[in-house]
């Protein structure tokens, strides 16, 4: 489905509506979307050669070139609010490892299914699961994944400096990844599997708490690293935040005892003043935390996923915290124009708008195939049904 934008004028739309939601006067919900290269790989105009990510992720220039085709697919097709067209001053790129890149930085091993993003094999399963503590923490320049992140990180790097283009315009920006976390609990999922980490905590909680700390300390070291290396200050002098999607597995009262304390590290260690606010990722059942972590961690933005009772979650955080979802993946994948747009519709007057903290987007990341008529629908209808004035 192709529709005339008038660029332009949707920036300048954009701008206001962003300008006046940071200063807390909000015309209209913004609206957004959560999506990455796996999105565009099974469209044939935007992923003419057919690029999969075994390849992505093993060479720098097609991790490039890759990324701005999505980047400007995506930008002359998907409405939202967000700047359109051919950006002005050239491409944002990144080193883009998916939600692989702790883990495989840690040794697991990564592979690939077809159609599918990449995912790792469990490191610590069975006899193996004292392997990291004898081992230690990574290199967070040379361990694991991480040596090819700064590989690919100094390739694109020298292009920028080069002044390589594409679609006529220069690189802008580089990013390496690793300076942010999935969290502690979800990579212990990953190196142990998560059947058996939750076992873990459960039937041998010492050992889930060393791995625990271990992971922990790992991501502090690897992104105080970082930050040095780019000249950041090792704690950050302003907000910050970070996801965690498997404390969906959890109690409150299991969370409370044994993950809250690494989190609070992660505030500590990594934040000048862990006193300040923080947001957080969480996909997935959490309703039951919302209110502990706004309570016990000062979460005053969370980015939600599904299943979330968005009007609930209102009701129960009151105004003065930042709610991000929207309708669910599946419905927007499966689902009908005007099932979107009652949907759409229903969350925009369950009560969420109230305070003016609402952003607008789908419950959680886009899977592709995903109709485009659905995603201008809901967009349209969040313009139409999100307004406060």
């Amino acid at each position: 489905m192709s529709r005339h934008i008038d660029f332009e004028a949707h920036n300048a739309e954009v701008k206001q509506v962003w300008e006046a939601y940071r200063a807390g006067k909000p015309v209209r919900v913004p609206i957004i979307w959560g999506l990455n290269v796996r999105f565009t790989m099974g469209i044939p105009e935007a992923n003419p050669r057919n690029i999969v990510f075994e390849q992505y992720f093993h060479d720098p220039q097609v991790m490039l070139e890759y990324q701005i085709q999505h980047i400007y697919w995506v930008r002359h097709h998907i409405p939202q609010d967000s700047e359109m067209g051919v950006p002005e001053k050239g491409w944002d790129v990144y080193v883009d490892f998916l939600n692989v890149y702790e883990s495989a930085w840690l040794g697991c091993e990564i592979f690939y299914s077809p159609d599918q993003v990449p995912d790792v094999k469990p490191l610590l399963a069975g006899d193996n699961k004292n392997l990291l503590f004898d081992r230690g923490i990574p290199d967070p320049f040379t361990g694991g994944l991480m040596a090819r992140n700064w590989e690919f990180y100094e390739y694109m790097k020298r292009k920028q400096e080069e002044g390589w283009t594409m679609y006529g315009k220069p690189i802008a920006s580089v990013s390496p990844t690793g300076l942010g976390t999935d969290g502690p609990m979800t990579i212990c999922c990953n190196l142990r599997g998560a059947s058996q980490f939750a076992a873990d905590l459960i039937e041998d909680p010492d050992y889930a708490l060393q791995l625990l700390d271990f992971v922990t300390t790992a991501i502090i070291t690897r992104i105080k690293a970082y930050r040095r290396h780019l000249g950041q200050p090792e704690k950050t002098p302003g907000g910050w935040g970070f996801a965690d999607d498997s404390i969906e597995l959890l109690s409150t009262r299991m969370y409370e005892q044994m993950v809250l304390p690494f989190h609070q590290r992660l505030k500590e260690e990594l934040m000048e003043d862990p006193s300040q606010p923080i947001g957080i990722h969480l996909c997935g059942d959490v309703q039951r935390h919302l209110v502990f972590l706004r309570d016990r961690l000062n979460v005053r933005s969370i980015d939600t996923g599904f299943p979330i009772d968005l009007g609930k979650a209102r009701h129960d955080l009151g105004p003065d915290v930042e709610l991000l979802g929207g309708p669910s993946v599946p419905l927007l994948h499966h689902g009908t124009p005007e099932q979107v747009r009652q949907e759409t519709i229903r969350i925009l007057q369950s009560g969420v708008m109230e305070g003016g903290k609402f952003i607008l987007r789908e419950g959680n990341n886009l899977a592709p195939g995903t109709p485009l008529e659905n995603l201008w629908t809901m967009y349209e209808t969040g313009k139409e049904y999100g307004r406060y004035t």
